[in-house]
């Protein structure tokens, strides 16, 4: 009788430092925040979950050090900039207060999101910001923090972004084989943006995948 098999041991990713900051802990999202997340987890959770849908063990790169968190009050939701090795996201307290009445959900698929700009390829500064925004949130809601209001949809646009970008990025990524958004974004890692990125992974044109798309949902509706 041959020997059990030994488990295949998880991917052991590089995690960055982390920082937070919060600047109003007595803003009634600081309080909403603290009750529903561990930060140091979910920010960890988010790393782990770029890693595993943007990268190989081979090819994940090392080179973020350090991601500060930064939690203030602002209009808006949140944003990441940063140089190559530290990053830094600003989430808004009042989105999370906002956000009340599901604000774990929010918050983790908010981190997920923005941790994917931390390190997601753009080839060079050049790529469409539809697509960029759209593999954040084909991350997240591969991470599972779907939001209610989402539902794959069609328009005159591939790259409008966001959920709709996301959920196409998703068909892709089912119809050709886990694997395929990876390689979209690793080919633009090292070069200026073309669209070949969706022929050199698919085999056709991405004008011709959001045709495709579009019929296929319309088949289902």
């Amino acid at each position: 009788m041959p020997p059990p098999s030994s488990p295949v041991p998880s991917p052991r990713w590089v995690i960055p430092n982390f920082i937070l900051k919060v600047e109003d802990l007595n803003h009634p999202g600081a309080t909403i925040f603290f009750d529903n997340v561990k930060p140091r987890q979910a920010l960890e959770d988010a790393v782990t979950a770029s890693y595993k849908w943007m990268y190989t063990q081979l090819t994940s790169p090392t080179h973020v050090k350090k991601i500060t968190l930064v939690l203030r009050s602002f209009e808006g939701v949140a944003y990441t900039f940063g140089t190559h090795t530290d990053k830094e996201i600003h989430f808004s307290l009042d989105h999370i207060k906002n956000s009340e009445s599901h604000a774990r959900n929010e918050i983790l698929g908010v981190l997920t999101h923005e941790v994917v700009h931390c390190y997601q390829y753009n080839a060079k500064d050049t790529c469409p910001g539809g697509l960029v925004e759209g593999i954040a949130d084909f991350v997240r809601l591969h991470a599972g923090f779907v939001p209610s209001h989402w539902r794959p949809s069609c328009g005159d646009k591939w790259d409008a972004g966001y959920d709709t970008t996301a959920y196409f990025l998703d068909w892709i990524e089912k119809r050709y084989g886990e694997g395929t958004v990876r390689k979209i974004n690793g080919s633009m890692r090292d070069s200026r943006y073309s669209e070949k990125v969706f022929k050199d992974a698919t085999g056709l044109g991405v004008e011709k995948l959001w045709q495709m798309y579009c019929e296929n949902l319309t088949e289902k509706s």
